[in-house]
Order: structure tokens, then C-alpha cells, then sequence
């Protein structure tokens, strides 16, 4: 048996499929929503002003409710188009080739894989006292960087400290830090 929300979802992802049935919510929902739609009304050219400012009045209540409507659904259907599983998710792998693709030696790459399995085992969000992240820094900052710019930060402390991450790591390796 299937969720409420597996069924929404579903309905919804239907709904976004085909462009005709969602054009026509979308009319459905908007049509009235201008305040001025009985000013454009040929059937008010008769009416005196009042009669007009009465119906008009009578119209902007509707299209307000219309409105509010609107945004209502729109609120609900718009998270569920949005993905939540996918939209955050930095998998090991996304990063080893993110820093791969920034380090194109791969005797360097290997170095650096080292340094970072060893400091946080690729995890963005690993924390030893006041260190944080994959390269484990001291700066806040870089704490509440994403993981694709911790590893550029990364590699920028280690080729300004050490000019190549391999040597980084033969540093790492003698006294234990880098």
C-alpha cells in the first residue's frame, strides 16, 4: 500500500508529464485572479457606476480567494517537485572525482585521497575539537563551506603551505598533521 505523499507525488509527477493537463489546473486556477476582470466584462457597459464598483467589489473578494487558492497549492506542489533526496546528497565518489578534476596529476590526486581519508574519511560534515570538515581547518568559515568548496579550500592551503599535495603527505606522515 502506497503513502498519501507516494500518492501525491505521483499524481503530481503525472500532472508535470503532461504539459496540456497542467495548463489547464494552471487556467483553472488563475482564471479570475486579475482584480479588473469585470471591467473587461461587455455585459457592464449598461450598468451605472455603482452597479460596476458593487461587482467589482464583489470580484476582488473572489479573485483574493482565488489567489490564496493558488498559493496554497502552489506551496504544497513545489517541495514535492523538488527532490530532497537527490538535492543534497555528495556521495564520496562526486567528491573524489570533483577533486580529481582539480588536481590532474594523479600521483598528486592519490596523495591528496590519502590526506583526506585519513583526516575525515571524505565525510564534509567530520569534526575533531576545533577542526572541521574534509581537510579538518580550524576556521569556522571553512566549517560551513559546502563540500565542493572545502576541497578547494583544501587545496589551496596545501599548495600554498606545501607547493603539492604528495608532499603534504610525506609531512603527514613524519609528524602526523599536515
Amino acid at each position: 500500500m502506497r503513502s498519501y505523499t507516494q500518492v501525491l507525488s505521483t499524481w503530481v509527477q503525472n500532472l508535470w508529464d503532461t504539459p496540456n493537463a497542467l495548463r489547464e489546473v494552471m487556467q483553472r486556477l488563475t482564471w479570475g485572479c486579475t482584480l479588473d476582470a469585470y471591467n473587461k466584462h461587455p455585459d457592464f457597459r449598461d450598468l451605472d457606476k455603482n452597479e460596476v464598483l458593487s461587482n467589482n467589489l464583489k470580484s476582488k473578494i473572489l479573485n483574493r480567494k482565488r489567489l490564496q487558492l493558488l498559493l496554497l497549492i502552489t506551496g504544497l506542489v513545489a517541495p514535492i517537485g523538488a527532490n530532497p533526496a537527490h538535492s543534497a546528497a555528495y556521495s564520496i565518489d562526486h567528491l573524489k572525482l570533483y577533486s580529481h578534476s582539480r588536481l590532474i596529476d594523479y600521483k598528486e590526486f592519490q596523495c591528496f585521497n590519502k590526506i583526506i581519508t585519513k583526516e575525515s574519511r571524505w565525510s564534509y560534515t567530520a569534526r575533531n575539537g576545533s577542526h572541521y570538515g574534509l581537510g579538518q581547518m580550524r576556521s569556522t568559515y571553512y566549517r560551513d563551506l559546502d563540500p565542493f568548496r572545502q576541497i578547494d579550500q583544501t587545496i589551496k592551503y596545501i599548495t600554498k603551505r606545501y607547493k603539492a599535495p604528495c608532499k603534504a603527505w610525506a609531512f603527514h606522515q613524519a609528524n602526523g598533521y599536515y
